[in-house]
């Protein structure tokens, strides 16, 4: 049996190596933020980012110079609003992939990324608000995560099922989306679909901040809430009956969740694709999928990989690339290299 001081030591080493975790990874995500204000068509040095911030939060900024302008007025909105969409969809598919102890699975191979984009495109069709934009996006986000959810319990619920089931209902979006593109207007709402489909910031605005930011921030702090909940899930009906978890309402609400972060991020950026899939598994290889930091680390690493991935897209050309294409030349070859373990491993089929 272990001394109490050697306990009081270990406790302390854990203690200290989970304040180095927390550390890093929050340095991580201020290095990215520094870096994407400081770059860009002008360019902003750290010092004077740095200068602009503290007087800032002593009250005294009021932007004049062009370098107070383009920080508080573009970047800053920019960068808050890659971050709560990085960790919005991050988190979501580290939820996911326990919920349906499936580590293939994430919003976009699920078709909550096509379904909220579908309710998406039919409000830019008809003009909707702020508002309606959001309602829709969860609206449609949420009948897609219902039917995989449908689709996988009769068919098995084995991973094989679970990823055809996102497949289809991701098949069936995108042909309802292309559906309200042929019949959008080719001079006006035509060109807003097309361009809000393929992810982007760069209408970021504090308005935008206001509007979508905290509703989606209370979201992913309940569904970061639900982690425990969600672990015990993962084990499997009865196990989780045993520990006295309302199965059937448990599981809604993380899907309600879910839908919410997911309808408002597509709603803030447009469908942004494999962020959800890649960020789960660079999480678990830092500190393993059953850790109590996970989730967390989840989320800390989908904030700063958006926000360095929204640097890349507006800085790497003379002109924007959406973010859809960067993430998907990321994530597709993770995707397909994840696939083909576990393949090989007979995995998938079980």
């Amino acid at each position: 049996m272990m001394s109490a001081p050697a306990q009081a030591r270990l406790l302390s080493g854990q203690a200290a190596g989970a304040a180095f975790h927390w550390l890093a990874l929050v340095l991580l995500l201020a290095a990215a933020a520094f870096a994407s204000a400081s770059v860009g068509r002008f360019h902003i040095p750290f010092g004077e980012i740095a200068d602009i911030l503290r007087r800032g939060l002593l009250g005294g900024l009021s932007p004049e110079t062009m370098e107070e302008r383009i920080l508080v007025n573009v970047r800053l909105p920019r960068i808050l609003l890659a971050a709560i969409v990085g960790a919005g969809l991050a988190l979501c598919g580290a939820a996911l992939q326990a919920l349906f102890r499936n580590p293939l699975v994430s919003p976009r191979v699920l078709g909550l990324s096509s379904g909220a984009a579908f309710g998406g495109a039919i409000t830019l069709l008809v003009g909707g608000s702020a508002a309606v934009l959001f309602a829709a996006t969860f609206a449609s986000a949420f009948t897609a995560l219902v039917l995989v959810a449908v689709i996988s319990h009769v068919a098995g619920r084995s991973i094989l099922s679970i990823v055809l089931a996102g497949i289809v209902i991701d098949a069936l979006f995108s042909a309802m989306i292309s559906l309200t593109q042929y019949v959008a207007d080719p001079e006006t709402s035509l060109p807003a679909i097309v361009f809000w489909l393929m992810g982007s910031f760069s209408s970021s605005s504090w308005q935008k901040v206001g509007e979508h930011g905290p509703v989606i921030l209370v979201a992913i702090a309940l569904l970061y809430r639900l982690r425990f909940r969600i672990a015990v899930l993962s084990m499997g009906e009865e196990e989780a009956r045993s520990f006295g978890v309302n199965v059937g309402a448990s599981r809604w609400l993380v899907f309600a969740t879910v839908s919410v972060i997911i309808g408002g991020c597509v709603a803030v950026s447009g469908v942004i694709g494999w962020v959800g899939l890649v960020i789960p598994h660079a999480a678990r290889l830092l500190v393993g999928e059953g850790h109590r930091r996970f989730h967390g680390t989840a989320a800390l690493l989908g904030a700063s990989f958006m926000v360095a991935v929204d640097t890349l897209a507006r800085t790497v050309t003379s002109a924007e690339l959406p973010l859809g294409i960067l993430t998907a030349v990321i994530g597709a070859p993770v995707f397909i290299y994840l696939l083909c373990t576990r393949q090989a491993r007979g995995g998938l089929a079980r």
